[in-house]
């Protein structure tokens, strides 16, 4: 009524509301009006009253419940459902007092609600309804008769969860003893509101057609039909006895309307099941009433046997036994014979369509209740019914089912007995039916069973064996009168049977099921006690025994069995210690004997003649189920047993009087050794049948020796023992025989040959080696209570040979030849250690657990085996090893197995070279092992013991750091962390290659993985650690290799891979930092041994403590003094040298102090000794380098001895010489005395006087001039390093006069700045550039011996303070390149052509400063192009300009080599670089290169830049750039170590970060090219965001995607915010126009106002700007033509979109266009504008017949596009 959206009668300010209305109502009327609701009855209106107004009426009522009440009356069904959990959660929150209230509007709510369409509403109202009743309790009597009939129609529902919640409700509201109470007391209300159901409503009448669709309408009337029958059976089964015959006058009313009965034929089955589920009731509780209807129910049920839905035949089939047993006179209101009988026929010959198992067990009731007249004649009926019965059978329904076809079966012969019961008598009518019954049936069905095997999966057997049982009971019983009878038909069954299984037997393609049924058959019938229980567990029907001489049924069950499933009984295996036959009764066992013995002798004649597997089997079936001597008799043919006793040799007595022996002499060997292996089985059980009917053990034994003899396959001998190891009976037969010595030398030999062949070259393949292993496997297993199969003398030595053949597999290097030895000799190896306890003991055993742990813990490449056949190894060792420490014995023993493994590994891992892969699986070998050992409690100690026996010696451990290459000293001496003697320096001169990892990081590395690893272990079952003396030393030398790495300059692949590993088993310094109980025992540790020996250990050592970010308080104790340190030697000063830092500052004073006092007073023969001025500088520089500002008074006296040393002693100072002739020391003096400057005027410039200033720049320069003529030289450790040092000090003197003279000039000297402009920078910078030129070419190769990368870095840190002038006026030698297009001076050139080609250098350093040399001049390039342009833009349509060719030319070299690295990567994928790899070296001189052309490109006017734009467009590089940055950065280029605890501030991103490009590589390397990236990027969208923008919107749809959605994220907004702030903080300024710009709106407002023309224009930035379009929008404009302001609002939006600039920028542009419109100038007829937007230039080219004018550009795209040369305006030829 009220929609929101409907239009509103004026004035009417509130929507439509019914609650409203009934309120005005009742201020007018005085009442309350309510709503009429459904009641228990249709003449019943419910009534709930409204929400407002009501409360002073009705106070019983709540109003929130009142408010439920209403929404359970809207339509929607989730108004309903919500609705209903509210009032269930009310009903369960309030106080029983207010719920009383609802009570009467609840009832009649809920016999509306409770039939709703929507089952959940219904689960929900019952639910509801459970909370009310648990609240309300007796209070809801009152109203119990208008809702109960409701509620058992809800307990009836066809949604299970809505019926279980009503009866959960029907529980909770009354016990079960009194719930028959409760429905005697509204019985007739329930009845009156059924029968208004099931005869008076319609789908029309339950439901509003106008409201409810149609398909909605009748499901609900079929549900509440079918809920209503089952309700009123469910009433007749809860009244009580008593009070079902006062229900007969309703119910006989209801029964006997026509409406009713059309229920039996309703299309619907839920109908029709729930309305024979209903007859079965009205029959058991009121039969009289039943038969009053007989004329109605019976045809009704018995016509309709044929109904085939599953859901209906269950109840149909009860309804029909039912109504057999109430109405005896059924038959008189139907016709059997043509309206029953065929139905039920066609239904048993299409095996029941699919419900035997629902039907079939009700057959035998139904047959036992038809009376005489309907089965006669019997004859006939019997046999139409088991026809059909067996028909049935063969249907492929019932074979496709197992329980289908034990159903029929069951059926079958249940029926089968009861009629032989039956028809047992002597008369000539029975007869016939016995014989009929047995021949024509009973047998038929068992050749059906032979055929087919899904019926032999069946019960038919078991039945079988029953039945004749029961009839062999009755010939035995002489009182019994049926005896003859029964003998005859046992007589008849087993001459059937034999001929029936003749008959499968006695052909040559004889069905290999149906043998196999037989034999199975015989089985059951040998053995007729198997498994009764659970036979007559699965039988419905029992019959009488004899003694009670009743021949009729005793009992039958009419229940409705709807999951009958009969269980197949297993077969049991016969048992070979006793006589097969012995326990059957003599009617069964002769006839069973015979027939065995007949098919035994057919199955030898098809196996002899024709060579029959499946008679064989079918005869190794047999005569393992019927192991006798009279059948081997049999099996003797005639001809044998003439000559039997002349081939019987005198030394096989058994053979003489034993058929048994004799089969096996003359038949059975020759078929062992004739046999395939498929045929092995069969013949061994044979063999096994002739064992069992030997007398004992010694015959057996002697038996199976001979074998040997007829050198038969060991494929027997392996099935032979398999089947005794799984079977304890023929264990026992032959148990004499496995101890014996002739089968162990015959083992022994066998193994010893297998092993020889396997360890061949070239083995001959045979397909008997793999049981051969396989037996060997099994003869050293155990069996029983830990008893070996077969002798152990015999166990050891085959033990023995393995291991040998083991051992020699080892060393061999072909693995093609040896893995299949290997991987047998492993198999045994695994059960034997698996299965036989206490193995270990035996030392054969132990040499052979090694040798498997050797070969697995070896890499793949050295052993050439298998990543199968190492798994399968590593199984095997780890079983063995599992064994071995369960035995509790002396596990650690000298020669044993730990002992020996433990210095197996140190020899491995101390005097063999490994890799990286190598080491990992040793250390994983070792690590299993540990775990193995930590599982056994007892032997917890063992893997301290084990760790120490691999711990090397102080002597080992000496020998390996001496072994290590000296290469990683070269850094730190570079760097000034060391200072080294000269001899040491020549050493490291001396290049070594690492290819494989050194002996040192081996060792450090395992042990530190395996004690941490123990120290897991004890963690993890939260023991108390053990104390390891030897742990910290492990730990120190692993801190040694990690160091050792982290020197190396060019870290081999092999080392980069060690570190890899060793991050993977973290094995860090972050795992050292959480044992915080090693750390004052490592510092001891090392502070030692880097006192005593120095070097790498004093790194060690700094490091350590640098990491722990503690140390000082504890390594006071360790030094004790500062005079402990003095006199100097290598040791002490690299330890003062590493821990200078961590000192105390008056410590640090102390130690200044000491050593310039020593300085001082240092005698000059002493100045380049340790112990002298070399040693005391060294300590001085160190302390300064700190940083600290300790003792600078004392500093300027330092410079005064530096001072004093060069006027008394000028020849220590290395100025202008060759530094191949200077004595080492003089370099290392020189080098210290250079660092000392360089810190001095870095930290501490003020206290320096003129004369200071004077030596430091000379003494700069000189050294400067000495390191520039010795290029060649620089291959040495300290020639590099006194070049560095003299490139920093230039760099320290830059930066004080780019910084500090700048900032505070009163503190320089006089005319010192002067000097250092005029003199002392011009130099200095006039050997820095030619140095660095001349370096790069002389050492071209940055992983070759002795390159200068310190010298490069330090060149490049000193370069970048060269001034513009300077190179542009250079001293470079002149290059230039023939055909170089260049408008540049001769020096520009020149440097562009030498220093360019440097990006590509292989060194970061080169190409670092390159850029910072060329970033320099880039911006002063482009004037040169605009003064000689050389592009007529008159003559050119789209005129071009190449940004230098020098560096166009590096860029088209190094997209070449991106394409090779980035293009197998999509766009959108991150690539990870790895820094200063070669890939590294191109993306970093490629993206420096574009980051170049960037800045040239900004630095040009907006002429020019249009002319750049469209080379580069031309040239398609900056699609290939943009496609490379999309590689190169990442996914989510936010900083790394952000939390979102920063509340509303942004995260910062490696966009909002600015990009800072050094010299010296960056501490996160791996960052540069990511942020590198971004930064090109930003760099692009902000210069050239048209030339993006086209680029982006012609991309494919994934990329596009890609593209627009990390822009908008990442960049957008702040290139957005940076473009409008811009505009806000311009100082440009327009004549008669005016810009501003608002942040938060991203607009740009735009007023331009000239004489009476008034225009104001908005410039709206996208979200996803630059890439998204700029919108123009139109504000005021006055005395402008709607034509004309189109034309501008067009040409502001070309501009802005095509232009590579800035806003501002387009909107000078667009003024200037507007502007010459106001001034005269005509626009172009073409683009409608004066100005070109591309190239800028007026219309020039005039048409001579209609004289306007066009531009170039324009006229040359209308020539091309129309073909044609005529005027656009006037169509004239153009001229």
């Amino acid at each position: 009524m009220g929609g929101k959206n409907k239009q509103r009668t004026k004035g009417n300010l509130q929507p439509s509301s019914s609650s409203r209305a009934a309120e005005l109502l009742a201020r007018e009327s005085g009442e309350v009006p309510g709503f009429i609701g459904f009641g228990a009855c249709q003449n019943d209106l419910g009534y709930v009253p409204v929400v407002q107004g009501a409360e002073e009426i009705d106070s019983l009522v709540d109003a929130e419940f009142r408010l439920v009440l209403r929404k359970l009356y809207k339509r929607d069904a989730t108004t309903k459902l919500k609705a209903m959990h509210e009032f269930a959660a009310m009903c369960k929150e309030r106080e029983p007092e207010v719920i009383k209230g609802v009570i009467p509007y609840w009832s009649r709510i809920y016999c509306k609600i409770s039939l709703d369409t929507d089952r959940r509403v219904r689960e929900a109202t019952q639910q509801a309804f459970e909370q009310l009743i648990l609240k309300v309790k007796k209070n809801l009597a009152p109203c119990l008769k208008s809702i109960m009939g409701y509620w058992l129609i809800s307990q009836c529902d066809t949604y299970l969860p809505a019926a279980s919640a009503a009866k959960v409700a029907f529980q909770a509201a009354f016990p079960t003893n009194k719930q028959p109470e409760a429905l005697k007391f509204c019985k007739e209300d329930v009845l009156n509101v059924l029968q208004d159901h099931l005869l008076k409503d319609t789908p029309e009448t339950l439901s509003d057609p106008q409201t409810v669709p149609e398909e909605e309408r009748e499901a609900k009337y079929l549900r509440v039909v079918t809920c209503s029958l089952l309700a009123l059976k469910k009433l007749l089964y809860m009244l009580p006895a008593s009070e079902s015959s006062t229900l007969e006058e309703k119910v006989q009313l209801l029964i006997s309307q026509n409406k009713f009965w059309k229920y039996s034929k309703h299309k619907t089955a839920q109908v029709r099941a729930a309305f024979y589920e209903l007859i079965s009731a009205l029959c058991q509780h009121l039969p009289r009433t039943m038969k009053s209807e007989a004329a109605r129910v019976c045809p009704a049920v018995l016509l309709s046997i044929d109904d085939s839905d599953a859901v209906v035949c269950p109840p149909l089939w009860e309804a029909v036994l039912y109504i057999l047993s109430t109405i005896e006179d059924c038959w008189n209101y139907v016709n059997a014979k043509k309206g029953v009988l065929p139905k039920l026929w066609t239904v048993l010959k299409e095996g029941g369509r699919g419900l035997a198992v629902v039907i079939h067990p009700n057959l035998l009731p139904f047959i036992s209740k038809l009376p005489q007249e309907i089965i006669e004649p019997k004859a006939e009926f019997f046999n139409t019914f088991f026809k059909s019965m067996i028909l049935g059978l063969s249907s492929g329904r019932a074979l496709m089912s197992h329980s289908e076809c034990s159903a029929i079966i069951a059926a079958t012969m249940e029926c089968l007995q009861y009629t032989l019961l039956q028809n047992s008598g002597e008369k000539e009518e029975e007869t016939k039916v016995q014989q009929m019954l047995v021949n024509d049936h009973f047998l038929q069905l068992m050749d059906l069973m032979l055929k087919s095997p899904a019926v032999q999966n069946g019960i038919l057997f078991h039945q079988t064996a029953l039945m004749l049982a029961s009839w062999e009971k009755r010939v035995d019983n002489v009182d019994d009168s049926t005896a003859e009878t029964f003998g005859r038909l046992l007589n008849d069954f087993w001459g059937g049977f034999a001929q029936l299984c003749v008959h499968h037997v006695d052909v040559t393609d004889a069905n290999e099921k149906s043998l196999a049924g037989i034999s199975g058959l015989l089985n059951i019938l040998r053995k007729p006690d198997i498994q009764l229980d659970s036979i007559k567990k699965n039988t419905k029907i029992r019959f009488a025994e004899v003694e009670e001489g009743v021949d009729c049924v005793k009992q039958m069950s009419f229940e409705a069995h709807n999951e009958y499933i009969p269980e197949m009984p297993t077969i049991a295996a016969s048992d070979p210690g006793t006589t097969s036959t012995a326990q059957l009764s003599h009617r069964r066992r002769q006839p069973l004997e015979d027939l065995v013995c007949r098919l035994a002798e057919l199955s030898v004649v098809y196996v002899n003649e024709q060579n029959s597997s499946r008679h064989l089997r079918f005869l190794s079936e047999l005569t393992s189920a019927f192991p006798s001597r009279e059948v081997f008799h049999v099996l003797l043919d005639c001809e044998l047993k003439k000559n039997m006793l002349n081939s019987v040799s005198s030394t096989d007595p058994t053979a003489v009087e034993n058929p048994a022996v004799q089969f096996l002499n003359h038949k059975l060997l020759g078929w062992l050794k004739e046999g395939t292996k498929a045929d092995t089985h069969f013949l061994v059980d044979i063999l096994y049948s002739i064992l069992h009917c030997c007398h004992n053990n010694k015959e057996r034994k002697n038996i199976l020796d001979r074998l040997f003899e007829a050198e038969l396959n060991w494929t027997i001998f392996l099935c032979i023992i398999e089947k005794a190891h799984a079977e304890p009976a023929k264990y026992c037969q032959v148990s004499d025989w496995l101890k014996g010595e002739v089968l162990g030398e015959q083992l022994v030999l066998l193994a010893d040959e297998l092993c020889f062949i396997g360890l061949e070259q070239n083995p001959a393949p045979h397909k008997c080696h793999s049981d051969s292993w396989t037996l060997l496997s099994l003869v050293l297993s155990q069996h029983g209570k830990n008893e070996a199969l077969i002798g152990e003398v015999y166990v050891e030595r085959i033990i023995d040979k393995l291991h040998a053949a083991l051992s020699k597999a080892k060393d061999l290097s072909e693995s093609g030849s040896i893995e299949p030895s290997v991987s047998f000799i492993c198999d045994v190896a695994s059960s034997f250690f698996s299965s036989v306890k206490g193995c270990l003991l035996m030392s054969s055993a132990e040499d052979l657990l090694l040798t498997i742990f050797q070969l697995c813990a070896q890499s793949p490449e050295s052993t050439h085996l298998s990543d199968t056949l190492l798994n399968k190894l590593h199984l095997t060792w780890q079983a063995g090893v599992s064994s071995l420490l369960n035995q509790h014995a002396n596990v650690f023993k000298a020669e044993g197995f730990l002992y020996r493994s433990a210095h197996w590994v140190k020899k491995q891992i101390q005097n063999s070279s490994l890799d990286v892969k190598s080491l990992r699986v040793l250390m994983t070998a070792v690590c299993v092992l540990l775990d193995s050992m930590y599982a056994t409690d007892e032997q917890s100690q063992l893997i301290t013991v084990y760790i120490e026996c691999i711990v090397p010696s102080d002597s080992e451990w000496e020998r390996m750091h001496q072994s290590l290459p000296l290469q990683p000293l070269k850094k730190p001496i570079l760097n000034g962390k060391l200072s080294v003697s000269p001899e040491y320096a020549d050493m490291l001169a001396k290049q070594c290659s690492v290819e494989r990892v050194p002996s040192h990081l081996c060792t450090a590395a395992l042990l530190c993985y395996v004690i941490l690893h123990k120290l897991e272990l004890e963690a993890a079952k939260q023991k108390e650690r053990s104390t390891f003396s030897i742990g910290n030393v492990v730990f120190s030398e692993l801190l040694y290799a990690l160091q050792w790495c982290e020197e190396l300059e060019h870290t081999p692949a092999v080392i980069l891979e060690y570190c890899g590993m060793l991050q993977e088993m973290e094995i860090t310094y972050e795992t050292f930092r959480k044992e915080n109980d090693t750390f004052t025992s490592l510092l001891e540790i090392l502070y030692n041994r880097s006192s005593t020996h120095g070097s790498l250990w004093s790194l060690t050592l700094a490091a350590f403590i640098e990491r722990f970010q503690h140390g000082t308080p504890e390594l006071k104790p360790l030094y004790g003094s500062i005079d402990g340190f003095f006199p100097l030697n290598e040791a002490k000063l690299h330890t003062l040298q590493n821990i200078s830092a961590f000192l105390l500052m008056d410590e640090k004073e102390e130690l200044v102090a000491q050593c310039t006092a020593r300085l001082m007073t240092c005698l000059a023969t002493h100045f380049c000794n340790i112990d002298g001025g070399f040693g005391y500088l060294a300590v001085l520089n160190s302390c300064l380098n700190t940083g600290s500002t300790i003792c600078q008074e004392i500093l300027p006296e330092i410079l005064h001895t530096i001072t004093s040393w060069r006027e008394d002693h000028e020849n220590i100072f290395l100025f202008n010489c060759n530094l191949q002739d200077s004595e080492p020391w003089l370099l290392g003096v020189n080098t210290e005395m250079i660092r000392f400057l360089s810190l001095l005027i870095s930290l501490f410039p003020s206290g320096m006087i003129d004369s200071d200033m004077d030596f430091i720049l000379c003494s700069m320069v000189s050294w400067m001039e000495t390191a520039c003529d010795n290029v060649l030289p620089l291959r040495s450790p300290l020639v590099q390093l006194f070049a560095c040092m003299s490139c920093d000090l230039v760099s320290s003197v830059s930066a004080f006069f780019h910084s500090v003279a700048k900032d505070v000039p009163e503190m320089l000297p006089p005319n010192l700045m002067t000097e250092w402009k005029e003199f002392f920078e011009e130099g200095i910078h006039g050997l820095l550039l030619p140095l660095f030129v001349n370096v790069t070419d002389n050492y071209r190769d940055p992983c070759g011996p002795g390159f200068p990368a310190s010298v490069l870095t330090s060149l490049g840190k000193a370069l970048v303070y060269i001034p513009l002038d300077k190179l542009s006026n250079n001293n470079l030698f002149p290059m230039f390149i023939t055909g170089q297009k260049t408008h540049l001076p001769d020096k520009l050139q020149t440097l562009l052509n030498t220093i360019a080609p440097l990006l590509l250098f292989r060194a970061r350093p080169v190409q670092v400063t390159a850029f910072c040399i060329l970033n320099k001049i880039m911006q002063e390039l482009p004037k040169f192009d605009s003064e000689d342009s050389a592009v007529d833009d008159d003559e050119v349509e789209e005129p071009v300009l190449s940004p230098p060719a020098a560096v166009m030319s590096i860029l088209e070299t190094l997209e070449d080599l991106l394409e090779n690295i980035l293009g197998s990567v999509l766009v959108g994928e991150f690539a990870v670089i790895h820094p200063l790899s070669e890939e590294y070296c191109c993306v970093l001189a490629y993206l420096l290169t574009w980051k170049l052309l960037l800045t040239f490109f900004k630095a040009a006017p907006s002429q020019l830049r249009v002319l750049y734009s469209q080379y580069l467009r031309r040239s398609k590089s900056l699609h290939k750039l943009l496609y490379h940055l999309f590689r190169l950065m990442p996914e989510s280029p936010v900083l790394p170590g952000q939390t979102a605890e920063s509340g509303n501030k942004e995260l910062k991103t490696l966009f909002s970060e600015e990009f800072q490009l050094s010299i010296k590589e960056p501490e996160n390397l791996s960052m540069e090219i990511p942020h590198l990236a971004c930064c090109v990027y930003y760099t692009a969208l902000m210069d050239l965001p048209a030339m993006v923008r086209l680029w982006w919107s012609n991309l494919d749809k994934r990329t596009f995607g890609i593209v627009d959605k990390f822009t908008g994220k990442y960049v957008s907004n702040k290139l957005s915010s940076q473009e409008i702030s811009s505009v806000q903080t311009s100082t440009q300024t327009f004549t008669n126009m005016t810009v501003k710009a608002r942040l938060t709106t991203r607009e740009v407002i735009a007023t331009y106002s000239v004489d009476d023309v008034f225009i104001e224009l908005c410039i709206q930035l996208p979200q996803n700007y630059p890439l998204g379009s700029i919108t123009v929008e139109s504000g005021k404009r006055v005395g402008v033509s709607v034509q004309q302001w189109r034309n501008w609002m067009l040409q502001l939006n070309t501009y802005l979109t095509h232009q590579n600039g800035s806003i501002m920028e387009g909107l000078c542009l667009w003024k200037n266009n507007v502007d010459k419109r106001f001034e005269g100038v005509e626009d172009c007829m073409i683009c409608f504008s004066v100005i070109h937007g591309s190239n800028y230039s007026l219309p020039k080219k005039g048409c001579k017949t209609c004289k306007k004018k066009f531009h170039s550009a324009c006229l040359y795209k209308w020539f091309t596009s129309s073909n044609k040369s005529t005027c656009p305006l006037c169509r004239e030829t153009f001229f």
